[in-house]
């Protein structure tokens, strides 16, 4: 219902037969804009939504105007994390070299062939915006940011739960999967997943061996027992599925035949 509104505010603040003009528009003015300008603070924004909306009604193109409202639809909350969805991310840190230089290939490998037409709006609207100034260019890049990294997480069929701060505890196995392309050394994390499998295994084993041995008639400690084997046998069975099924990529990868 929001969406609509928005949608039809916009409509309403448009002269007639200028919808291709570039040509200033003041959208503050006059009391039929002010009353929309009205109805749209009224509903319920976040402050981020609401400063994009600013940007929309100081005079600037038509252009920029309608994609200040497209930005905010493509904001609104959804369903309510991944490495590809922080700021200090992959996906992030590539979508802002790529502003910079002015070349959205840079991103492209990052989101499947289908998703690649959006993108490619998003990003020349974004390079549009990012040039009425340095707080439209920081909304700007944000709402980028966010369909890059919504599209991506859609191709690997995750929702899109927002972008996560910088910083955040990624535990150790992602850093040191990222450290080992870097170096082109494999052999740290190789210990790193040894290591902790070792450690888990040896204590799911012995978890349920020292359970093993108890009276017949003892069900409280027969319970005990069930309790460590199935524990030790589906972690076991987790880790042969692991180490023997390939994970699942974001997009498919063409297969390599052999001959």
């Amino acid at each position: 219902m929001q969406a609509a509104m928005w949608i039809h505010a916009a409509a309403d603040c448009l002269p007639s037969g200028v919808v291709d003009d570039d040509r200033d528009i003041d959208f503050a003015e006059g009391s039929r804009h002010a009353d929309i300008r009205s109805r749209m603070l009224s509903s319920a924004m976040s402050s981020t939504q609401r400063r994009i909306l600013v940007i929309a009604y100081k005079p600037a193109s038509l252009k920029i105007a309608l994609f200040t409202l497209s930005m905010l639809l493509t904001m609104l909350p959804g369903p309510a994390t991944a490495h590809c969805d922080g700021l200090d991310g992959p996906v992030v840190t590539l979508a802002r070299k790529a502003l910079d230089a002015g070349n959205v290939d840079l991103v492209l490998p990052w989101v499947p062939e289908d998703g690649e037409p959006e993108i490619r709006r998003a990003f020349d609207h974004t390079l549009s915006v990012r040039k009425l100034g340095p707080e439209a260019k920081n909304l700007a890049d944000t709402f980028f940011f966010e369909t890059l990294v919504r599209v991506h997480r859609a191709s690997e069929g995750a929702p899109y739960t927002g972008l996560k701060s910088a910083g955040l505890d990624l535990g150790p196995a992602i850093p040191a999967a990222d450290k080992a392309l870097e170096r082109g050394s494999i052999e740290a994390l190789e210990k790193l997943l040894t290591d902790e499998i070792r450690k888990g295994l040896r204590e799911h084993f012995h978890g349920a061996i020292s359970q093993k041995k108890f009276a017949p008639d003892d069900v409280a400690a027969g319970r005990r027992y069930v309790g460590a084997y199935v524990s030790y046998v589906h972690y076991v069975e987790g880790l042969w599925e692991a180490a023997t099924k390939s994970a699942e990529g974001h997009y498919p990868v063409p297969a390599v035949h052999g001959h």
